[in-house]
């Protein structure tokens, strides 16, 4: 009985060992990526758009005015 038990605790390290080691791996390589992520594609800023603020013409006025003006008379 004290035999299997031995197995099974060095059977249990082992695989927390292998399990650990691969997550250490795991952890190194993301890592690294990033660095590499990082030094050779690095982030470029967007380019800044200033508004530009159009007028409307007069003609676009009268338009919208007279619009405007026909739809208040018809839905009084």
């Amino acid at each position: 009985m004290a035999e299997q038990m031995g197995s099974g605790i060095e059977l249990m390290l082992v695989g927390m060992g292998i399990v650990f080691l691969f997550l250490a791996m795991l952890v190194a390589a993301i890592n690294l990526m990033s660095t590499l992520v990082q030094r050779y594609f690095p982030d470029v800023p967007a380019p800044v758009r200033t508004p530009v603020s159009v007028s409307p013409d007069a003609g676009t006025i009268a338009a919208i005015t007279a619009a405007v003006h026909r739809y208040r008379s018809q839905h009084k």
